[in-house]
Formats: C-alpha cells, sequence, structure tokens
C-alpha cells in the first residue's frame, strides 16, 4: 500500500521549519520498521495577505511504501504534531492512501487551486470528506489543513515543488556525465526546463550544491541547454526558487 503523506504550517519565526519535522518524524517511523519513505518535497502555496503562514506559505509531502494501516500513521502523526508542533502554528494533517482516477483529480484541481486562489478550511473539510481522505488540525486555527490538502494534490500531479536538501557530487564547475549523476539514487533523471531528455553521455557542469524538482513524478536535476562548448550547466539556487 502507498500512502500519500502531508503536514503544514507546524513552525513559527524562531522554530526550525515543517521539513525537518516532517524529516524526523519520517526517521522515528523508520526505526519503527513501518516501511519505506520517499524523499520530502516542498510544494509553494498562494502568497496573499488573507493566507497567514510563516514565512513561504508551502507545505512538505512523502509517501510511504507500507503494510501498516493508515490509522497507525495518522494516530502516530497525529500525537507527534501535538507533541512538536511550535507554539503559535496552525498545523494540518493530510493521509490519503494512492487514490483512484476520480479522486487523484479532485486532489489535483484543490492543490492547483491553492497556488493561485484564497482558499478555506470549509472548502478542504468539504473536499476530504467527499474524496474518503483524512484531514485533520492540531493546534491554533488549524489553518494548515488547507495546505495539508494541497499539497497532497500537487505532489500526485507531479509537476510541483522541490524535494528537500541538497547533495553533492563534486566541486563547483566540475564536468561530469549525466549517467554518473543518474547513479545517485536521489536523482531519477535529468531535464532542461522545457522537459528536453538529456543524454547519458552528455557532459553537465555541476555546482557544489544540488537539488531536484519534481517533474513527471520523478526527482529532477535541472539544467540549461548545451551552450557554444556543448556543455550542460545545471541550474543556479535562484533560478530553482519558481518551482
Amino acid at each position: 500500500m502507498r500512502l500519500f503523506i502531508c503536514m503544514d504550517d507546524t513552525d513559527n519565526l524562531e522554530s526550525k521549519g515543517t521539513g525537518w519535522l516532517v524529516e524526523d518524524a519520517c526517521r522515528e517511523m523508520t526505526a519503527m520498521g513501518w516501511g519505506r519513505y520517499s524523499q520530502i518535497s516542498r510544494h509553494q502555496l498562494f502568497v496573499h495577505p488573507d493566507i497567514p503562514y510563516t514565512s513561504h506559505n508551502s507545505s512538505m509531502v512523502f509517501t510511504a511504501d507500507t503494510d501498516v494501516p493508515g490509522e497507525k500513521y495518522i494516530e502516530f502523526l497525529s500525537a507527534y504534531l501535538q507533541r512538536h508542533s511550535a507554539p503559535g502554528s496552525d498545523p494540518g494533517l493530510c493521509v490519503a492512501r494512492e487514490p483512484l482516477n476520480g479522486t487523484r483529480e479532485a486532489l489535483i484541481s484543490f492543490g492547483l487551486r491553492a497556488k493561485k486562489e484564497v482558499l478555506t478550511k470549509a472548502e478542504a473539510y468539504a473536499l476530504a470528506r467527499e474524496l474518503g481522505v483524512h484531514l485533520s488540525e492540531h493546534g491554533g486555527t488549524g489553518g494548515g489543513v488547507i495546505g495539508a490538502l494541497a499539497g497532497i494534490g500537487l505532489r500526485l500531479w507531479g509537476n510541483d515543488g522541490r524535494f528537500r536538501g541538497w547533495f553533492h557530487l563534486g566541486r563547483d564547475g566540475e564536468v561530469v556525465t549525466a549517467d554518473k549523476i543518474l547513479a545517485f539514487e536521489s536523482v531519477e533523471a535529468i531535464r532542461t526546463p522545457d522537459g528536453a531528455t538529456v543524454q547519458d553521455d552528455a557532459p553537465i557542469a555541476i555546482s557544489d550544491q544540488l537539488k531536484t524538482i519534481c517533474m513527471d513524478g520523478r526527482s529532477t536535476l535541472l539544467v540549461h541547454p548545451a551552450d557554444g562548448d556543448g556543455v550542460f550547466r545545471v541550474l543556479a539556487k535562484q533560478e530553482l526558487k519558481r518551482y
């Protein structure tokens, strides 16, 4: 069974971000032998004066391949949020089994709306009830349920968000071939921003810190098209902020 799990709005300006909390929860569940967990993806939601948020209004999502019942995950993560969410935060939790087409499309639609509209808790709860998806709040106003439900939809869509963390394969400016990068477990594809694939023997000038985005549901390293010397170059940190 595959579960999609999202937490949102667990932090305040003095605490570590939600990504740290999700990562720590995954470590605890791994230690309990509960299954295998994917990389954590960060999804940017609508920034608007009517939407309270700590710094960026983003939610964190991961998937779990597990034989443990979803109810156990809900029980554990609900208690985890109660214990570890920062004072003044408005945490929300969403847990969904890998959905069928109709449910999938409705979740994706909600996630895409949350990137450009001000949505309400009532809308989020109504959709979760209709689809049979777990959605719960764990402190404060509980406004994080909106981002939690939206994050699931965006991860399902597969063309939104950056994966948490940076990885290191060499020195800044070092040129390596694409196949050597693809041998690294966190990189599933290498593409240009327009979606074009890169051949395995293509030379790529890397940076000392690399980050992947979600494209077609895969952890993808983005590179600029090859210039006059035939070398591809990874997108800079600032360029990745739009994903």
